[in-house]
């Protein structure tokens, strides 16, 4: 897989994919990420991006032109199943999103900033608009930092145990049962005895009850999906 990130600030994206499982993949050339500063397609030496909106108001907007020579040079180079755009105001990121784009190969992100994008930005070119919560960032390159953190760790040979990402919380519509780890006991709190078991059936039965209910206590919006 290949992601592109079109960003005013690359610096404040580019960390997250320096460490830990995201940082394995891209070493592992399961997934290469690239970061494109807007500036560069900038109107004038002056890194012109942005202006005021028409018919008045606060907040800068993003203008078309560059964001439009960004893409269009992209999309000469390769083909992109995805053009997705950051904004609060886009549907909510779920598993099945990050599910279905995991199975994609090449993906365009373009982080939005200020007021957001001229709307033909929208209208020309984006295929897919995601937000991460109903609340407003500063930009959206948190956001496309969190997008990807829940693609690659899909893509198969990231995690260690392939398994893993199949019984996340929101895979099934489920949270996640409990889970425990040694001591077996501390303070007082012990694991539960079927964990301890070894009755493997009676162990999944007891997760997928605990799931259940756990989900129906935290987020019962979940079981009226």
């Amino acid at each position: 897989m290949r992601i592109d990130i079109i960003t005013v600030s690359p610096e404040l994206i580019k960390s997250p994919f320096e460490y830990s499982i995201i940082k394995r993949a891209i070493d592992k050339n399961l997934v290469e990420v690239h970061f494109h500063d807007l500036r560069t397609y900038a109107l004038n030496d002056y890194g012109k991006i942005d202006d005021y909106q028409f018919g008045g108001g606060a907040g800068m907007v993003l203008m078309i032109e560059p964001i439009d020579k960004c893409i269009s040079k992209l999309k000469a180079e390769r083909t992109y199943d995805e053009v997705i755009y950051m904004t609060p105001d886009a549907p909510t990121l779920n598993q099945q999103i990050a599910n279905t784009l995991s199975l994609k190969e090449n993906i365009i992100i373009l982080c939005g900033h200020y007021k957001g994008v001229d709307q033909r930005v929208r209208d020309l070119f984006i295929t897919k608009e995601v937000s991460i919560g109903d609340y407003v960032l500063s930009g959206g390159e948190l956001g496309a930092a969190v997008l990807c953190d829940t693609i690659i760790r899909l893509i198969p040979g990231v995690l260690g145990d392939e398994t893993s990402a199949l019984t996340d919380s929101f895979q099934d519509n489920l949270l996640s049962p409990p889970v425990y780890t040694r001591p077996s006991e501390y303070k007082g709190l012990k694991v539960p005895d079927i964990l301890l078991s070894g009755n493997f059936p009676k162990i999944e039965d007891w997760r997928n009850e605990q799931s259940f209910e756990r989900t129906k206590k935290i987020r019962p919006d979940l079981l009226e999906d």
